[in-house]
């Protein structure tokens, strides 16, 4: 077998020693790689019922199997931990090189478990593996800290760390590598509770593939697919915001005002077509990625002048934008910098401050208890100062660094009632109340509301994927089977470590063909899949035994409640019948309790009992 070493480096920060686990086929046949192996090791060494910020949570990095090959679009890298947001496991993947860093040093995943005495980082090379002092590094930013230990140890190396948010335990910290982030779920306050800065490694081994000219003929191959594709030439050019207008004026899907409306009418300034040829003054792609979606974004005058990020993605668009009524390009870009640099997930940062701002305006919050001037109309100026506030936990942001769920509560004053989220996650860009089956898809995801589990919007707003074709977004009928299989693929591909960008090129049939080139190792697509439903049973077991149930996966009031009120999809809702019908429906597609737990029949016929 190739590509693969056949070791996970397991690291006890309590005790500053490691070690590592030796696998084998059988192994990669089960997981398969990336995601599938940091869900393993989570699921399986975990003990049940560890508080999140515990030091006997597991943190799991692995990078996905086609990691550190030439591959289009194939760098990418899978984190993994229990969840101090949802409480659930969740798993982040990244486009940093640090995963396939790790593979060259000799690992194909790295686990971290305990707390160090004191903040420290860990220095990985190839067989030396120290647990070092950060007393230097701690309270820098997510730009710093790489820069500081590259210097130290060469520009080579690779680093992940954390940065302020990830420190002060804020509920939705991530974890960075060269711009690129781990985001949702709170990972970055993981790190924190571990006394861990940041991850280090430098790897001289070299990776060897089953059959080099065969994978290269496949890259090349695919990268021509890829580049005639219309979508190359969008994304190349205007990120991953390209479809901002399309969502927003043609399907009325974009929340905005915390969701009071579906339509953001003063989007023109936040659309890449406005801002990508004024803005943007190069490409930026993840690792080994050859279509950058990525964009160096850099504001040169005005208030928010010396601004420059890598973005803004769709998705913060949304949060730092229409979430919370803001219209100003540079003021989001601002708040994705703040972000950036913290070290926070942007879509659960800007909805919630979306959030409050609902609150404001409906007086359950006040001027004088928010200590700013927190509103839709204030939002330029606004976003930016609440997300320091935030990230630094100063102030009324330090209520907010709690997250929607966690905020209502100590808000209380019937703040629940706006707080949208599912399993304590605060949802992305798409107004479900118009995509039912995408509504199903935020229930469902083991980690909480998220797009990218199932990846089913494309799928609705389009009206066809893979199989299925005539798909309407408005019926909750078939859903329940759909949502089940879509959430298969994509774990498989975030075990082989594929940009979800690419499902339409990259369908699982044709990945049997990449991974036998990398591994010599022969799959079936229907074995594939397999693999996909192992992994997602291994999440659902493991929050069901945490005590997340059917009650966590409920939609907000305001979705089951309020129906869209403007645009295209005016008058949409999911009503209480409607969810509990798809809950149902995938219930049984996937043969689990009602309650949301897999039978131990279903465990059993997955090797997992």
């Amino acid at each position: 077998m190739k590509a693969f070493h056949g070791k996970i480096l397991k690291v006890d920060l309590s005790e500053e020693k490691s070690a590592v686990k030796t696998t084998d086929e059988r192994y990669v046949r089960k997981y398969l790689g990336g995601q599938g192996f940091a869900v393993e090791l989570v699921y399986h060494d975990m003990p049940q019922g560890t508080d999140a910020l515990a030091p006997d949570n597991v943190i799991a990095m692995a990078p996905g199997l086609f990691a550190g090959f030439p591959l289009p679009t194939g760098g990418k890298t899978a984190f993994a931990a229990k969840s101090p947001q949802t409480g659930t496991l969740v798993e982040s993947i990244m486009g940093g090189a640090i995963g396939a860093e790790l593979r060259h040093a000799g690992y194909d995943a790295l686990e971290i478990v305990g707390r160090a005495e004191k903040p420290s980082y860990l220095f990985i090379e190839d067989d030396r593996v120290e647990v070092e002092d950060a007393a230097d590094l701690w309270g820098r930013s997510t730009r710093e800290v790489p820069d500081l230990l590259k210097k130290k140890y060469g520009w080579d190396v690779k680093v992940a760390c954390i940065g302020v948010a990830g420190e002060k335990l804020v509920k939705f910290a991530c974890i960075d590598c060269e711009e690129r982030q781990a985001g949702r779920g709170g990972l970055g306050a993981v790190m924190g509770s571990k006394n861990l800065k940041a991850i280090v490694i430098r790897g001289t081994k070299d990776l060897e593939p089953a059959d080099p000219g065969a994978l290269l003929e496949v890259a090349l191959r695919y990268q021509k697919v890829m580049e005639n594709a219309p979508s190359f030439k969008e994304d190349t050019v205007y990120g991953t915001g390209e479809f901002l207008g399309w969502i927003n004026k043609e399907k009325g899907v974009f929340p905005t005002r915390n969701w009071q409306l579906s339509v953001f009418e003063e989007r023109e300034k936040i659309d890449p077509y406005y801002w990508a040829t004024r803005y943007v003054t190069k490409n930026k792609a993840c690792f080994a990625c050859t279509k950058p979606c990525g964009k160096l974004f850099e504001v040169k005058e005005g208030k928010f002048a010396g601004v420059a990020i890598d973005g803004l993605e769709y998705e913060t668009l949304y949060s730092l934008g229409a979430a919370c009524g803001n219209a100003s390009i540079e003021s989001a870009a601002r708040g994705n910098e703040i972000c950036d640099v913290l070290g926070m997930d942007t879509i659960s940062a800007g909805a919630t401050i979306g959030f409050a701002m609902e609150l404001v305006q409906r007086g359950i919050l006040t001027e004088e208890e928010v200590g700013m001037r927190l509103t839709f109309e204030n939002s330029e100026d606004a976003v930016p100062a609440m997300l320091e506030r935030m990230g630094n936990r100063e102030g009324f942001g330090d209520v907010l660094a709690e997250g929607v769920r966690l905020a209502s509560q100590r808000i209380g004053k019937d703040a629940e009632r706006y707080a949208i989220h599912t399993k304590g996650m605060e949802p992305p860009a798409y107004d479900v109340r118009g995509m039912k089956g995408h509504g199903l898809a935020y229930m469902t995801s083991t980690r909480g509301a998220c797009h990218l589990r199932a990846g089913f919007y494309a799928p609705e707003l389009v009206g066809k994927f893979w199989r299925w074709e005539g798909i309407d977004r408005q019926s909750p009928e078939g859903k329940g089977q759909m949502v089940a299989t879509m959430e298969d693929f994509m774990c498989v591909y975030d075990s082989v470590g594929l940009c979800k960008f690419s499902r339409g090129f990259f369908l699982i049939e044709k990945l049997t063909e990449v991974i036998e080139v990398i591994t010599g190792l022969k799959f079936t697509e229907d074995e594939l899949l397999r693999i996909g439903e192992r992994i997602h049973n291994m999440k659902g077991h493991f929050n069901y035994r945490e005590g997340v149930t059917r009650k966590d996966w409920l939609l907000p009031p305001r979705i089951l409640q309020d129906p869209i009120p403007d645009g295209p999809s005016q008058g949409s809702v999911i009503t209480s019948e409607q969810m509990n019908k798809m809950l149902d429906d995938y219930m049984a597609a996937r043969a689990w309790t009602t309650d949301g737990e897999p039978t131990p029949e279903k465990l059993k016929e997955l090797e997992l009992a």
